[in-house]
């Protein structure tokens, strides 16, 4: 009974509406709905150069941190774990386009986290979030899934290089991409029917075929699945390269994951405040400060532990359905990804095209932004379309952004609606297109 109070007391259950059995089994959904992260994250960490292992570990470390600060701290029903897309952006972008090595991207990793946080202060985020049209915040989203879905089909050999027409289809009749195209339609499946954990049954399931199939390895003892040996980040902790980062001027590229992490989280901590009741009649939301500085604080800690920027989750609305309404939920799933550590030898046996499924399908989810761009008129639209087209024909976010903002500013300008354009937003195209020239200069 102390503990059921002290429980009582500290998160508001009966305050909120909730009690400790909704908000644990809240909980195990959220963990079962975003589990799969631990799998798909440290797979593109490993593109990036990172070891898998450690890779998992910091994984995993982040998002129990993330978590329970969320729900410690802001008493939110919101887990935290590395955002997809800006992962993505880290290891597509950074490491893979721009050739910088890991212990660099992690320093830009850093710094948006603590750009972040100052941002929360003086209304300046308010300030900026409301300058950018609804257009391009939306136009955002639907170009980052695009690249998403493009680095998935491409992991599992779906869509490949072609001298010719630069992207042609890959061989489907080998099992890697029929795999994959398996995986995404059985995730959809069970996800359409409401199955919770579908992207981690898909995972498991394909991957298991692959070992069918001969190309995937079979585990022949226990200690190729499990391990009670708790899996050390040695060898990403605090292993940012400052020195390299100064060298380069990676500023621009600073921005660009601050305006991803400013817009994705305030989009999916909107939509889930409705869900909880915790947005009120005027729009404002309970304790959002507390959410939004917890995420960048988690942010910074997650580069020093060796992972991407941390987002919040839009899989937290699985639990939320379930009733979860305060930080006990979040708790609860910071416990168990903690659990999740004894798997660590598991991941490195899950395969690109087993993992590969979860982001075409995180790439679909977030294509439904496009229905809030206004393409009837073209000084909105065109911005818009070419945010979006821009990311995965150039495999640049960052380009894409450039590309939004540059032709948002010049139309407007060019049809005499140049009042309409935020002074921020003359300041961000103008350095896009300062950023772009020195960029071909050089």
């Amino acid at each position: 009974m102390i503990k059921s109070n002290f429980l009582d007391k500290f998160f508001k259950l009966t305050v909120k509406g909730t009690n400790i059995k909704t908000e644990m089994l809240a909980g195990l959904t959220t963990f079962f709905a975003m589990a799969y992260i631990i799998f798909v994250n440290p797979a593109i960490m490993a593109d990036a150069g990172v070891p898998k292992a450690a890779a998992f570990a910091a994984t995993v470390y982040a998002t129990v941190w993330a978590s329970l600060l969320m729900g410690l701290w802001a008493n939110y029903p919101v887990a935290i774990a590395p955002g997809m897309g800006l992962n993505a952006l880290f290891a597509y972008y950074l490491c893979g386009a721009l050739k910088l090595p890991w212990t660099v991207a992690l320093v830009v990793v850093f710094f948006s986290g603590v750009i972040f946080l100052l941002l929360t202060f003086g209304g300046i985020r308010a300030t900026i979030i409301r300058a950018i049209p609804h257009n391009l915040k939306s136009a955002i989203g639907v170009g980052v899934g695009l690249f998403i879905a493009f680095v998935g089909l491409e992991n599992a050999g779906i869509v490949v290089s072609d001298h010719v027409t630069f992207v042609a289809m890959g061989n489907i009749t080998k099992p890697e991409p029929l795999l994959c195209l398996f995986g995404v339609m059985m995730a959809a499946a069970l996800m359409e029917r409401g199955v919770k954990g579908s992207m981690l049954i898909s995972i498991f399931v394909v991957t298991a075929l692959g070992m069918v199939a001969g190309v995937v390895p079979i585990p022949h003892s226990w200690e190729q699945i499990i391990s009670f040996a708790v899996p050390g980040i040695s060898t990403t902790f605090m292993k940012l390269d400052f020195s390299g980062f100064f060298s380069r001027g990676l500023f621009s590229i600073v921005f660009i994951f601050v305006m991803i992490e400013l817009f994705d989280n305030m989009g999916t901590l909107i939509g889930l405040t409705r869900k909880t009741g915790m947005m009120k009649a005027n729009g404002e939301i309970e304790g959002l400060d507390k959410a939004l500085n917890a995420d960048a604080v988690a942010t910074i800690s997650g580069a020093l532990l060796g992972t991407t920027p941390m987002n919040a989750y839009v899989e937290n609305a699985a639990g939320i359905s379930e009733g979860g309404r305060t930080g006990l939920t979040a708790v609860v799933v910071a416990v168990l990804f903690a659990v999740s550590l004894v798997f660590a030898p598991l991941v490195g046996l899950v395969p690109a095209f087993a993992t590969a499924p979860a982001l075409i399908l995180v790439g679909a989810l977030m294509m439904s932004e496009v229905e809030h761009v206004k393409f009837d008129d073209l000084t909105e639209g065109v911005p818009a379309f070419l945010t979006i087209i821009m990311m995965p024909l150039t495999f640049s976010i960052a380009e894409g952004f450039a590309f939004g903002f540059i032709s948002y500013a010049i139309l407007k300008l060019f049809t005499g609606r140049a009042r309409e354009v935020h002074w921020i937003i003359w300041i961000i195209a103008v350095a896009f297109a300062a950023a772009t020239v020195l960029k071909l200069m050089g």
